[in-house]
């Protein structure tokens, strides 16, 4: 039986009456950090962009992602920035967010909210999900794409989510830029029968012999994107999510 592949949900949304932020830079780079990892082949990334409310249920209830990613605006308190039918903001309440993760909190297993003060969501979420990642404060694009960055080509070279957050908050003092503190990881302790069960994966997974040689291709479900090989100019100005 083939193995499932680890789907990571990205959701975009970029309001025409909010600042310009970076983010199809930021899921290009995503794309070729996984493309370079080891597992590589066992991630498979889904992208919505200009993400409405609907949007979101609807990819919540046909892809039933293990990773959630979302990038754009946040609001503090206020909740997150998704966009409306005619492309402007539309906010998207903390309560609400939590009650929807709720539902599906027997398969997502970490939330990535990578938007400016984003840590009340991250701290509501995780009351239902063991993994959620907020910003404490405003968060740049460099900082903010160079964590997602690091953060998924940690997972795909084996690390615990734990230590690909702290690879991410590295990376982002490594490259100069002083919002290396900005994100936050919300964990929940695993149990001891959780840790045993996790520990005797690891080991099967070190014992196993051989791998499938891995391609170079990726599962694009229901992408715009028409070019993540990294090559080209980009003319940008750093803005504040």
């Amino acid at each position: 039986m083939k193995n499932e592949k680890m789907k990571i949900l990205i959701l975009a949304a970029n309001p025409i009456n909010t600042h310009k932020l970076r983010l199809d830079e930021e899921v290009r780079e995503i794309y070729v950090a996984l493309e370079r990892a080891k597992l590589r082949e066992e991630f498979e990334i889904i992208p919505q962009l200009a993400v409405r409310s609907n949007d979101l249920l609807q990819a919540l209830v046909r892809h039933k992602p293990q990773i959630i990613h979302f990038s754009g605006h946040g609001a503090g308190t206020d909740g997150l920035v998704l966009e409306n039918d005619l492309g402007e903001v539309q906010l998207v309440n903390t309560q609400v967010l939590t009650d929807l993760f709720k539902l599906f909190k027997n398969k997502i297993q970490c939330v990535l909210l990578n938007a400016c003060y984003s840590e009340a969501q991250a701290e509501a979420i995780h009351h239902h999900i063991d993994y959620v990642i907020g910003m404490n404060q405003a968060i740049g694009d460099r900082a903010a794409i160079k964590f997602a960055e690091t953060f998924y080509q940690g997972l795909g070279n084996e690390l615990s989510i734990e230590d690909a957050c702290e690879l991410g908050r590295i990376a982002i003092q490594l490259a100069g830029i002083p919002e290396f503190l900005t994100p936050i990881l919300k964990s929940r302790p695993k149990s001891p029968v959780e840790s045993t069960i996790s520990s005797q994966q690891e080991q099967k997974q070190d014992n196993s012999s051989e791998r499938t040689p891995y391609s170079n291709l990726f599962n694009i479900s229901n992408s715009d994107i028409k070019n993540v090989s990294g090559s080209g100019i980009i003319n940008y100005h750093e803005s504040s999510s």
